[in-house]
């Protein structure tokens, strides 16, 4: 279970200065974090030079701003025109060892889960000072925020982009109040092999803040769908996401089956990116507006 799940957030075990440095050290910039996967990491000062492998994670580190401290990207870094243009280190499962230690970084920012096992192992081998997070919702993501802005000196960053995300939220909810009915949707990560999202991760609690029901019941954060059993569910509102995961998917009406859906029939299906709505990042509020206001447009007015 990821650490983070075990701690009230914004509550954290960070340790500054003397205690890191010892006697005689400067002891204001110092700091140590527990990552997800449960290691220590310690930075003697903030980084000047680091490579995050997950595009939700650089973007946390550019709303902190540290966006001159980045050296390199991943192939899939894209959203950030000036991330766009540094080199990339490859994938964030796979990166390129060899070419990640050549932009001598301070710090590794990771994913946590077990994908990244294998690259997370190679890369903390080498000596590398690698800070992995696994968040599995919003309040995790919180979390995820106040380490980060330890590790680079940006406490004060880190709190103000926490209570820029509640300000949002609390205003989606505000907007929706108490609905009589909430829509029932269903959330496709892929065409094809069909695979929608359950009740298991972010995207469920996007849904949810959204004033949203996911009418998949189940407790996997992804799971493979088949039309049939879609078909039974007949949801009001069908997402279905465009990105890396799901590239050029075809138009509900191109499909045999799916355009019998009510969501089709009635023109309740919304194209979303996925880089907004499935990544653990600064925009996730972002993500919540934006389907809340196609599930209550009169709400929105």
């Amino acid at each position: 279970m990821p650490t983070a799940r075990l701690v009230v957030p914004l509550v954290l075990a960070v340790t500054f200065g003397a205690a890191l440095l010892g006697a005689g050290a400067e002891p204001s910039r110092a700091a140590c974090v527990t990552d997800d996967t449960g290691a220590q990491v310690c930075l003697p000062a903030p980084p000047a030079r680091v490579v995050s492998l997950y595009g939700a994670f650089t973007e946390l580190l550019w709303e902190l701003g540290m966006g001159g401290a980045l050296v390199a990207r991943t192939s899939n870094d894209d959203t950030i025109p000036e991330v766009a243009a540094l080199p990339s280190v490859g994938t964030g499962l796979r990166p390129d060892v060899e070419h990640l230690l050549a932009r001598r970084p301070d710090l590794v920012v990771s994913r946590g889960g077990r994908a990244s096992q294998e690259a997370l192992s190679a890369l903390r081998a080498r000596g590398l000072p690698v800070a992995a997070f696994d968040p599995g919702g919003i309040g995790d993501l919180e979390t995820v925020i106040a380490r980060l802005g330890a590790l680079c000196g940006r406490e004060a960053e880190g709190a103000a982009l926490v209570a820029r995300l509640r300000e949002r939220l609390a205003g989606v909810a505000e907007r929706i109040g108490t609905p009589g009915r909430r829509p029932r949707v269903v959330f496709e990560v892929r065409a094809e092999p069909l695979t929608v999202a359950g009740t298991g991760g972010l995207v469920d609690e996007v849904i949810r803040r959204a004033g949203g029901i996911n009418a998949v019941e189940s407790d996997k954060k992804l799971l493979l769908f088949d039309v049939e059993a879609l078909l039974r569910l007949d949801p009001d509102v069908y997402v279905v996401q465009e990105g890396p995961m799901n590239r050029k998917p075809p138009a509900l009406a191109d499909r045999a089956h799916l355009r019998l859906l009510r969501a089709a029939r009635t023109r309740r299906v919304l194209i979303v990116d996925e880089t907004l709505f499935s990544r653990p990042g600064p925009r996730v509020a972002e993500a919540v507006e934006h389907l809340s206001r196609f599930l209550y447009p009169e709400r929105w007015q």
